[in-house]
């Protein structure tokens, strides 16, 4: 039963990476089909981001009352809602708003499922979760490059409508798998609440690091392929295959990463992950003519990143004990949306203003932010009465 739940959860968050790669591929037609402007796709990131940070601060509230399992199953139904809305708009509000439901539901879910790997199950498996993450991303440009191949990109949004609606007919079908947790769930202790989060000793700096992480992650992800065009002079074809090899090191680190967190443990694997970064962005800071080290160093850039997000949510439970880990990743999550969602944009406007060479100092200093605020957590965290041994719950094989 066990492995049965945990082949529904790694299922869960495959749903979970199917959507979020769907704009980026069918925006360059869709805008023009809509009739709005190429940076109107920032709109629906930001309604999107705005949705997912509200319902991760409102997790915590609503796994206690609901359940893991009942927020999990509404949850994925809320993106098949914004899915099939998404194939049928033909005007620009329309996504707006649909725009709206896929951001509860992502965040949502984002947090539950988090919380309750870290409670449940050893590191490896939240490696391997956020794998399964990178799994969903990838499928996602395939079947909307299908889509725009045969017909047009609504069609895109309504095949991974209909593979959302199977999923979440299956999590809804499995409903009483879940029980094999219930006695070891935190349901009935009352909610620290955000601000009571807040005041725990050394959230505010796991927040600013996890924060700093987000803000590197997504800006090495949105800004590649123009860094390749207007810096390495690559065609923007090129580039594009040249960006998705980030997304691949990412997949691949967290999938390797699983086979060795739990011997190593969730500290070391963030100070190797970062490590491993730095050495990513010294091979784009190469001063050569040639590509080729640029291309290395985002491939690197990505295997370094991808211990990072799972073993910082896996130690949440350790740092401020289970009873608080729900609030705490609530605002981890909400953290990482605002990070995510408002740096890119900034480094957008500096790479106008100076110049997109200044791309891996930018990601330099948000490693560098990232592993200082991180490492003082786990200091400050080190003597914290609120740990795992408090919590009643011993993680499972």
């Amino acid at each position: 039963m066990y492995g049965l739940l945990l082949a529904l959860i790694y299922l869960a968050f495959i749903s979970l990476g199917l959507p979020d790669s769907l704009l980026g591929s069918g925006w360059p037609v869709m805008h023009g089909e809509l009739g709005v402007p190429v940076a109107f796709m920032g709109v629906v990131s930001m309604v999107i981001s705005g949705g997912t940070i509200v319902s991760s601060l409102m997790s915590d509230r609503l796994t206690r009352k609901l359940g893991t399992r009942v927020v999990t199953v509404v949850s994925v139904f809320l993106t098949v809602v914004a899915l099939f809305g998404f194939s049928f708009s033909n005007r620009f509000w329309m996504l707006i708003v649909f725009a709206v439901p896929y951001g509860l539901g992502a965040g949502a879910i984002d947090a539950a499922l988090n919380n309750y790997i870290a409670l449940h199950y050893k590191a490896k498996h939240m490696s391997w979760l956020h794998c399964f993450w990178g799994v969903g991303t990838i499928i996602s440009p395939f079947i909307m490059g299908f889509a725009l191949t045969r017909s047009v990109w609504n069609d895109g949004y309504r095949i991974v409508g209909f593979i959302q609606l199977a999923i979440a007919m299956l999590l809804l079908a499995t409903l009483p798998v879940w029980k094999v947790n219930k006695k070891t769930e935190i349901k009935e202790q009352k909610s620290v609440g955000l601000v009571g989060a807040l005041k725990i000793k050394g959230v505010p700096f796991l927040l600013i690091g996890f924060f700093a992480y987000c803000a590197l992650e997504a800006t090495a992800m949105g800004w590649a392929s123009t860094y390749f065009v207007e810096v390495r002079g690559v065609s923007a074809e090129r580039a594009a295959i040249f960006a998705s090899l980030f997304y691949i090191g990412i997949t691949v680190g967290r999938f390797i990463s699983g086979f060795i967190t739990d011997k190593v443990g969730d500290r070391r694997m963030i100070i190797i992950g970062t490590v491993i970064m730095i050495a990513g962005i010294a091979c784009v800071l190469i001063p050569v003519s040639s590509y080729i080290p640029a291309v290395i160093g985002f491939v690197v850039i990505g295997l370094g990143c991808a211990p990072v997000y799972p073993c910082i949510i896996h130690s949440t439970p350790d740092n401020f004990g289970a009873e608080n880990s729900g609030a705490v990743i609530g605002i981890q999550m909400a953290s990482a949306y605002l990070g995510s969602t408002f740096v890119p944009p900034l480094f957008g406007l500096l790479g106008n203003a100076v110049g997109f060479t200044v791309m891996p100092l930018y990601l330099l200093f948000f490693a560098v932010l990232m592993i200082i605020m991180t490492e003082l957590t786990f200091r400050l965290t080190r003597k914290n009465p609120l740990n795992i041994e408090k919590t009643g719950s011993k993680p499972l094989p």
